[in-house]
């Protein structure tokens, strides 16, 4: 009886012992899966941050070749701008000198030509050109408002003039620069249609063809150009209407 009260107690005091150990066991397998997860949790963390990081740097170096590119191009806008202004006055001071040049030339063979009996009115040829003189030098320094109000007047006036056709141009190319470009356009025109045979004249049809640019007139303008290179082929206004029509009507032959 004893030994069998012996067995009970003892059987009691282990099974607290077992029951102890299985929770600790079980505490430690739940820790290991916690810390394996938490360890899987923080590498996937750790893997997007770095890609995060990246990522960023990816993104500043091409905003950085973005910002590089933009400044090099604004670079070469810079210098074809002022490339385009310089060549511009280039070919204003040659207009300029090559009308003084025609200027003369026409003065002395109208001197050299003039009838033996005097014009019922007679002009006064220092006047003139004097007058003309006055409105070329209003363009030439740049007070196209004041050359415009000169070659008005000088038209007016002075209308037996062999000057008429530079003159008339001279007026065009004045509203041209005062962005008038519709006046300018009718007055380029008048030009070409009144003196179809003036040296002017193809300057005047490829200033026309200008100014129906600028007033989104392609149309006209290319017209306008055609007519130019058919007309006055050999002519170096011809050279550059044949480039312009190349970048207005590419599809046509030239």
């Amino acid at each position: 009886m004893s030994r069998f009260v012996f067995l009970l107690i003892s059987a009691a005091l282990v099974m607290p012992v077992h029951a102890g150990l299985f929770d600790d066991e079980e505490a430690r397998r739940q820790i290991r899966e916690l810390r394996a997860e938490l360890n899987q949790t923080s590498e996937a963390l750790t893997r997007r941050v770095d890609g995060a990081n990246q990522n960023q740097l990816d993104f500043s170096n091409q905003a950085e070749a973005l910002r590089a590119s933009v400044a090099r191009l604004t670079g070469q806008i810079e210098v074809l701008t002022n490339s385009l202004d310089a060549a511009h006055k280039r070919q204003q001071d040659f207009y300029v000198d090559l009308d003084n040049r025609l200027r003369k030339l026409e003065a002395s063979s109208t001197t050299s030509s003039a009838a033996p009996n005097p014009p019922e009115v007679k002009a006064d040829p220092q006047a003139e050109m004097r007058d003309y003189e006055a409105a070329l030098g209003h363009f030439r320094n740049g007070k196209f408002k004041e050359a415009q109000a000169s070659f008005e007047s000088f038209i007016a006036l002075h209308t037996k003039s062999a000057l008429l056709p530079n003159a008339n141009y001279w007026l065009g190319s004045s509203f041209y620069q005062q962005k008038q470009y519709g006046k300018a356009a009718t007055i380029f025109a008048q030009v070409a249609a009144t003196w179809p045979t003036d040296p002017k004249t193809p300057d005047a049809l490829l200033a026309q063809a200008n100014a129906l640019i600028e007033v989104k007139d392609d149309k006209a303008a290319v017209a306008v150009l055609e007519a130019l290179v058919d007309k006055y082929p050999s002519s170096l206004a011809a050279e550059t209407a044949r480039t312009r029509l190349k970048i207005l009507a590419p599809k046509k032959r030239r």
